[in-house]
């Protein structure tokens, strides 16, 4: 295939972000190498996990046992300070997956990701702490979680600046990058609702939970990100997900099929662009 890097941007899009996992597993039965990765947000997670050597199998298997009733005892209560969890468990299931305090210069995979100073608005790249802080830092859903603390900065989830962090891989030395896009279009997904509800195919609409709320706020405020974050993308790969919810962790499984069909399509394209330069 050519003597190019190839690196892979995994963005963010909380529970449809499982649609990674069913990316790197086409990737590796096709035999397309990643040589680098930036992960933001649950592309953070993802792309740490296959950073440090778990294949796409492993990580699936995580991801399917990882249902709403495994996820709730995680989410320590914090006094209403700059989040309402404190998400100290979150980054001990992170580091037990990942591998205790692993340093990123002990991954197998060139690695980094993305987050937010919430006190100057500006991209922050982490690369140079224990693994599990930093993707604890790229995963802080504002409000939600209570920000992390770096050389001090307040960070919190990446995906405010950096949906897609394309830039990033580039500036790892990756000189071919596929970007992966989960967060669906919100004019595509208002169509989907509008047309479900004139065909009468969508029940009661519930009252949406604060979790739905936050992540709809900050997908909506940053749609406009994503377009911009991947043009620099050799190849884009963009999973039909647009009707599974950012919070339907239940639905890991669609979201890993989703992935699996999108970057089928796409291997043909990048076949062609990486031998042909």
């Amino acid at each position: 295939m050519g003597s190019k890097k190839v690196g892979l941007a995994l963005g963010s899009g909380a529970a449809r972000g499982m649609a990674h996992i069913g990316v790197l597993a086409v990737l590796g039965k096709e035999g397309i190498p990643v040589d680098m990765i930036a992960g933001t947000s649950t592309g953070a997670v993802v792309g740490a996990l296959f950073a440090q050597g778990k294949d796409a199998k492993h990580i699936k298997e995580l991801a399917l046992d990882l249902g709403w009733k495994k996820i709730a005892p995680l989410l320590d209560p914090s006094l209403p300070r700059s989040g309402l969890i404190k998400g100290r468990k979150i980054k001990d299931l992170l580091a037990s997956f990942i591998g205790g305090d692993i340093k990123f210069g002990a991954l197998k995979i060139p690695f980094a990701c993305v987050a937010t100073d919430i006190t100057t608005g500006e991209e922050v790249v982490l690369n140079r702490r224990p693994v599990s802080e930093a993707v604890r830092a790229s995963i802080s859903l504002p409000a939600l979680f209570a920000v992390v603390k770096k050389e001090g900065r307040y960070l919190v989830d990446g995906g405010l600046v950096n949906p897609v962090p394309v830039n990033v891989v580039k500036q790892m030395g990756a000189d071919f990058v596929i970007a992966v896009n989960v967060i669906p279009d919100v004019i595509e997904r208002a169509h989907r609702i509008r047309k479900e509800r004139e065909e009468g195919n969508q029940g009661p609409e519930k009252e949406p939970h604060i979790f739905h709320v936050l992540l709809q706020s900050i997908y909506i405020g940053t749609y406009a990100l994503v377009a911009r974050s991947m043009e620099e993308a050799d190849v884009i790969i963009e999973p039909r997900v647009v009707h599974i919810g950012s919070g339907d962790f239940h639905h890991a499984q669609e979201c890993i099929r989703q992935g699996e069909l999108a970057a089928q399509r796409a291997v043909p394209e990048i076949m062609r662009k990486l031998e042909n330069p």
